[in-house]
């Protein structure tokens, strides 16, 4: 008789379990995080086409170069430091998406194989608490737009209404039922976004193209903008700046780069997901970075200054029509992009942390709650609190759970997992001690020391002090995330040596009972180029 707890790895190197209810009694277990069938493995190229289309059309992601434009870098200048910053963040990206899609498997339960079955919480928490940030501030520039919209609509009356807590009531009450409309989408579950990012992913672009027709026609066209010079020029005032902006522009999805298996998990194989997101992440990130320099840019010619948030220029438009017409597509990018990359991501990371009490349900409604305790207007009310403080900190941090991740998986695994011990309550090959993983845990600690150790701020412009939290860390900063990467990932290797630290479990080296399943009548064993591992 066939085991039950055999692992089933098909042709195209996809793996599953054979049975799956042997993993039901486990206290670490729910729906959610199980390992997905691979006959519900269904997202194609275009899916993650679209996933990247969706997420990438936001806000936050306009505010990256606007940002930059209003540091003082010309268009050049800005969108050179975006471009090369989403090529940079791409391969992280990757090499953790493998693992959901060949196990099917979401982050929390493959950072599992390498923190402890209990220490991937840490690593899930940390990348939860920054994703429910990153979900205020979605939402809080959503019900600015909503805002504004009404604003043209209603008059004088909505716009300048009585102020609580330093804003209008009216902009509080457009955030709290841009923020319910949320919560009502996810309450539906994985399906409902997925079918919301693939019919919204063409139209998402609509309000973007809008402002800059507009911006265009009030600039005179596209000679005075790309006619602006920087402000910074290109000696070291320029390259002083653009190291901490690269990695800003890098840390913009570092949440993204430990999470993607959250949706591989769902893919058709490995070729599938990867060209989808070759395609969709540099390709969609650069068009809004133009878009987002060149309305900037144009409003700096009509205006006389650089105002970086699309919500604001829009709206000082004359035209009610065209404000309403582009902060509706602003709006509809802000859900898509919030639903994907900034709820999806946390539910599944609190539903790991208490797989028997927080469903994935429950665990985007923590996300949403947590969303505004954390006061998103502080984090965006500034660019460079937003670019240098917000990203860069929080990069540096996330990088290190990248590096642990990409150790454990590519060279000390050499992507073999046992589904079944992801699941173990005691005594599989990630218990580890007591469920945690000490190595994963002091490289990620030894990682973050150096990447924000020297944490700074220029004078009054941010939370740090100008010389550092550790002064001598100070000049890497300006590079935390590859800093963060790079020394976890070899802290992590060099403590899992043999004699310095390997695995400890009994079950550690047992091997992996695999079975290979049948290729169909009349085919041939595939080779090497056919199978994606």
């Amino acid at each position: 008789m066939a085991s039950t707890t055999a692992q089933l790895r098909h042709p195209d190197g996809r793996v599953e379990l054979r049975d799956a209810s042997s993993l039901h009694g486990s206290r670490f277990f729910n729906d959610e995080l199980a390992p997905v069938p691979v006959e519900r493995r269904t997202w194609t190229t275009y899916n993650y086409f679209a996933l990247w289309n969706g997420m990438a059309f936001n806000l936050p992601s306009y505010l990256l170069a606007s940002g930059l434009i209003a540091i003082g870098m010309n268009w050049v200048q800005a969108f050179m430091t975006i471009a090369i910053g989403n090529v940079i963040v791409l391969l992280p990206m990757l090499l953790n998406s493998h693992a959901g899609t060949k196990y099917g498997i979401p982050f929390p339960v493959f950072a599992r194989a390498f923190f402890g079955v209990r220490g991937a919480n840490l690593a899930a928490l940390l990348r939860g608490l920054v994703a429910c940030g990153w979900f205020g501030i979605q939402t809080w520039v959503g019900g600015q737009a909503v805002f504004v919209i009404l604003g043209k609509l209603f008059g004088d009356g909505w716009t300048g209404a009585a102020e609580f807590y330093d804003q209008p009531w009216t902009l509080w009450l457009c955030f709290a039922a841009f923020w319910a409309l949320q919560m009502a989408i996810i309450w539906r579950g994985m399906e409902a976004i997925k079918r919301l990012e693939s019919w919204a992913a063409p139209l998402v672009t609509v309000g973007f193209v809008i402002l800059l027709i507009w911006i265009l026609v009030k600039a005179g066209g596209f000679g005075p903008i790309f006619s602006q010079e920087s402000q910074l020029g290109w000696g070291p005032e320029f390259w002083a700046v653009f190291a901490p902006s690269l990695t800003g522009m890098i840390a913009f999805w570092a949440t993204l780069s430990l999470n993607m298996p959250d949706f591989t998990r769902f893919g058709q194989g490995q070729r599938k997901q990867a060209w989808g997101q070759v395609l969709g992440l540099p390709t969609t990130m650069s068009f809004i970075a133009i878009m987002s320099i060149m309305i900037t840019s144009g409003g700096m010619v009509v205006y006389g200054e650089a105002i970086w948030d699309p919500v604001e220029l829009a709206s000082r438009f004359d035209s009610p029509i065209v404000v309403i017409a582009a902060l509706l597509g602003i709006v509809l990018a802000t859900i898509t992009t919030n639903l994907a990359a900034n709820t999806v991501s946390p539910s599944y990371d609190f539903s790991n942390a208490f797989p028997r009490r927080i469903s994935f349900r429950t665990g985007g409604l923590i996300t949403g709650v947590i969303g505004i305790v954390i006061q998103p207007w502080r984090l965006i009310s500034d660019p460079n609190i937003y670019i240098y403080a917000w990203l860069g900190f929080y990069g540096g941090v996330l990088a290190t759970t990248a590096g642990v991740l990409a150790a454990g998986y590519w060279v000390q695994a050499r992507r073999t997992l046992s589904l079944t011990d992801l699941f173990a309550d005691g005594g599989g090959r990630y218990w580890f001690t007591g469920g945690w993983n000490w190595r994963a845990l002091a490289a990620t600690v030894i990682g973050a020391f150096f990447a924000v150790g020297g944490a700074y701020s220029a004078p009054g412009e941010g939370p740090f002090p100008a010389d550092g939290l550790i002064p001598v860390l100070q000049p890497l900063y300006d590079y935390s995330w590859v800093v963060g990467l790079v020394v976890a990932f070899l802290a992590f290797l060099a403590l899992s040596l043999p004699g310095g630290g390997a695995p400890n479990s009994p079950k550690s080296h047992n091997p992996i009972p695999e079975e290979e399943t049948g290729e169909r009548s009349g085919e041939g064993r595939p080779g090497p180029a056919a199978v994606d591992r």
